[in-house]
């Protein structure tokens, strides 16, 4: 039990240096050092081949995902697509509907590939303007965005490219569309229980004579962002590679790259793989390819800043990629730990007739320790992925529904305080965790959970 004790300690130090600030590239292998010397395991060994190691394989699978995402954000934004997104769809449902209209506009971007920073970015100076004409206090700001951007499109709406739906894909041999309906179902759930709560707290404040009171974001610049320019693109222009985005996943992961012959990947020299699981992967890499070339074609004018704007796009893959490796580092040298051992079978333990209920605790778990959906879950099916498929498929569980459920696990205790995109959004909103988190952990932390209970529920009939 001591060694469980001492594992937990060094997680809470991490998220205590997290909150405070410390970059993760600093903190996750310090840390995992102090958990390696505390359990008696050697510590340089423990850094260079279970650390690195760990860390290097998760930025080789997934490093193209992360790049990919960054640099469609990044041409989204300077083609002007999003800022016509974001209009469009408040001019359609209105200033009466601000908060609906933020969601929406943060769902589409998000389910159509744009790295969730960006859309925080893209979307903050828009919702500021749309607040204060409608008259909706400032700090609610930072929840809308989180629910439309951080929860449902995210973990549950099927084929959604972001990087917490494809993680499990090579453990389950899934693709991004896995269980659908559960995945709708587990959407509705979030969606429903955060814009109730939003439109809760936005009477709340009417009764009690609140208004906008003001803001001020990370970067005043940004208001002068979100004026609509004559060289913007139509709503069928700006829509299309995001049409393309989900279109083209569909088709290359179910029918297109599936009825090609991979057997060379069995080849120790490609890897000794099965091409399951990668298939889903390259779906989603040439999905964000082709949609990067389909908003360069539709706007010409881009090819004159072409590098300028790509550069920076690589760029903003590198810090949330390497973060993210980082804690899956840090969580690859605590469970080589014998006393996580010990956890792990705790762990299992939790419902053994039902390994959803097991599967859905320790992603949970590990993913509100780590601050990161995405490290948390590396973490998790790392040490438990093979073990949680055998008990999936011994129980007549379709490996598409272990995905299903570990995505949307992944989306509830990792937004607690000390998460990296809270911080971020918080600091782009100009707010604080005492003025604005509450609704952030409503929507994107309760709603999730409420959700993984439902679909986990019907999963289990």
């Amino acid at each position: 039990m001591l060694g469980i004790v001492l594992i937990f300690t060094t997680l809470i130090l991490l998220i205590f240096l997290a909150y405070r600030g410390v970059s993760l590239l600093l903190a996750a292998p310090a840390l995992a050092a102090v958990a390696a010397f505390l359990n008696g395991a050697p510590v340089l060994a423990s850094y260079t081949q279970v650390f690195m190691e760990a860390m290097g394989r998760f930025v080789v699978a997934y490093f193209p995902l992360f790049l990919m995402g960054a640099l469609f954000g990044r041409l989204m934004g300077e083609s002007g697509a999003a800022r016509t997104i974001g209009h469009r769809t408040v001019s359609a449902l209105g200033q009466r509907n601000a908060i609906l209209a933020i969601i929406v506009c943060c769902a589409v971007l998000t389910y159509g590939g744009v790295s969730l920073f960006v859309v925080a970015f893209a979307v903050f100076p828009i919702a500021k303007a749309l607040f204060e004409a409608a008259d909706i206090p400032a700090r609610l700001i930072p929840g809308t965005i989180a629910l439309g951007a951080f929860t449902f499109t995210m973990t549950a709406l099927p084929g959604t490219p972001a990087i917490q739906n494809a993680i499990p894909m090579p453990y389950f041999g899934t693709t991004a569309f896995a269980a659908p309906w559960l995945g709708l179902t587990a959407a509705a759930v979030m969606a429903l229980v955060g814009y109730g709560w939003l439109k809760y707290r936005e009477r709340q404040a009417r009764q009690a004579g609140e208004g906008f009171g003001g803001c001020h974001g990370a970067d005043e610049q940004a208001a002068t962002d979100s004026t609509p320019r004559p060289t913007d693109p139509t709503l069928s222009k700006a829509l299309l590679p995001i049409v393309l985005v989900l279109a083209l996943n569909l088709v290359l992961s179910i029918w297109l790259l599936p009825a090609f012959d991979y057997s060379f990947l069995r080849e120790p020299e490609w890897g000794g793989i099965e091409p399951a699981s990668v298939i889903g992967v390259w779906a989603i890499i040439v999905s964000l390819v082709v949609a990067c070339l389909s908003v360069l074609a539709t706007n010409p004018r881009l090819f004159r800043t072409l590098l300028d704007a790509m550069s920076p796009g690589a760029q903003d893959a590198l810090m949330p990629m390497f973060n993210t490796a980082s804690l899956v580092g840090f969580g690859a040298v605590i469970a080589a730990l014998p006393a996580f051992g010990v956890l792990k079978e705790m762990i299992l333990a939790i419902s053994p007739g039902n390994p959803l209920i097991s599967l859905s605790v320790s992603i949970n778990i590990l993913a509100g320790i780590t601050g990161s959906a995405s490290g948390g879950m590396s973490i998790a099916l790392e040490a438990l992925g093979e073990r949680y498929l055998a008990l999936g498929n011994a129980a007549g569980i379709d490996p598409a529904v272990l995905h299903r459920v570990t995505a949307v696990a992944t989306g509830g205790l990792d937004a607690l305080p000390h998460n990296g995109a809270v911080v971020t959004l918080l600091a782009i909103c100009g707010m604080t965790h005492a003025k604005s988190y509450l609704d952030v952990l409503v929507v994107a932390v309760i709603g999730p959970v409420l959700s993984l209970a439902v679909i986990v529920g019907i999963a289990s009939l």
